[in-house]
């Protein structure tokens, strides 16, 4: 198959490369000129995963190029800015070629999910689908057996890009859920940026088991707020890729977390990021968005003034751990 991968940031590279190894021939994308000439010239990316052999895959920074006839798009740019490079590209997309949104997060300005800004900029009758789940782009590229989810309303067009990335280390699940699925991979984001911080701070394992579970919890009725299945959030997209983003070291969000923790402030963190932590800006549209649906989520909400109302991690923990008690509930 022909894939173009727009996108060519350590994400964006990974799958690229993945899919590169299947055999599939693939086009990638990139915002700089150095990237591009890195994958052309030596098969490596010289400022994600620069260390990291790739498989043969052309990279071009003339979006233009996306008129070619490909099998399939794959989408992993930054959520934030992937409205308006959509206005610049969407005339080369061919709408009825799927779209494989493989970034996470939910648009700050009009705290829409990437498939409803997909659509709203395509079309209501474009093929999307959205690939998440706990996968660091690092490990993929080196190999290490990874398992997804793919969810797509299309059962036909699931099955099809299942297939796609198939591989003996490279497992990829099919649900119909997009909107569970695209919540999950979201506000997992969130959760781990408060995981970091608890770690940073030294609170041990009591205080990161307590946070995942009841952080899933939040993520969970949102989920069913928003119409999605509350099973979602205990497969790949919910619960896996929350206990890899929340505990694993190569996490961006949990890294940002541990940073708050050592008295670093945010925007100095933002500015010595060479790779875009989603969680940041998901923090706030993920507030908005549980203020206008009316959904409690209070681990998101210390993490929102945390970062944003200049709250104290102190008092943020002090406000958690003394709200009312209450029987456990889950949704």
């Amino acid at each position: 198959m022909k894939c173009a991968v727009i996108g060519a940031g350590s994400w964006g590279t990974a799958l690229g490369h993945h899919l590169a190894r299947c055999g599939h021939e693939v086009m990638v994308f990139a915002h700089e000129a150095q990237v591009a000439n890195g994958i052309n010239r030596e098969q490596r990316n010289p400022l994600y995963l620069e260390d990291l052999p790739l498989a043969p895959m052309h990279a071009t920074t003339e979006y233009e190029q996306l008129f070619q006839p490909f099998d399939f798009y794959l989408w992993t740019v930054p959520t934030q800015v992937s409205r308006s490079l959509l206005e610049k590209v969407r005339d080369h997309i061919d709408i009825s070629v799927p779209v494989v949104i493989a970034s996470k997060g939910i648009e700050n300005t009009t705290l829409l999910t990437l498939d409803e800004v997909f659509r709203d900029s395509l079309g209501p009758h474009a093929s999307l689908a959205v690939l998440s789940g706990p996968s660091f782009a690092r490990e993929v590229v080196l190999g290490f057996p990874t398992a997804v989810t793919i969810a797509c309303k299309s059962e036909h067009t699931a099955r099809f890009l299942q297939n796609a990335f198939a591989s003996p280390i490279f497992r990829a699940y099919t649900t119909r859920d997009v909107v569970g699925v695209e919540i999950c991979g979201a506000v997992k984001n969130v959760i781990a940026i408060a995981s970091g911080i608890c770690s940073g701070l030294g609170l041990g394992h009591n205080t990161t088991a307590a946070l995942l579970t009841r952080g899933l919890a939040e993520i969970t009725r949102l989920v069913v707020r928003m119409g999605g299945e509350e099973h979602t959030t205990a497969g790949l997209a919910g619960m896996g890729d929350l206990t890899l983003t929340c505990t694993g070291s190569l996490s961006r969000n949990r890294t940002v977390g541990e940073r708050l923790a050592r008295g670093e402030s945010l925007d100095a963190i933002i500015s010595s990021m060479k790779m875009v932590a989603e969680g940041i800006e998901t923090t706030r549209s993920t507030y908005g968005l549980a203020q206008k649906m009316e959904v409690e989520m209070p681990i998101t909400t210390e993490v929102y003034r945390i970062l944003f109302e200049g709250k104290s991690i102190t008092a943020g923990i002090r406000d958690l751990m003394e709200r009312d008690p209450r029987e456990e509930r889950w949704l």
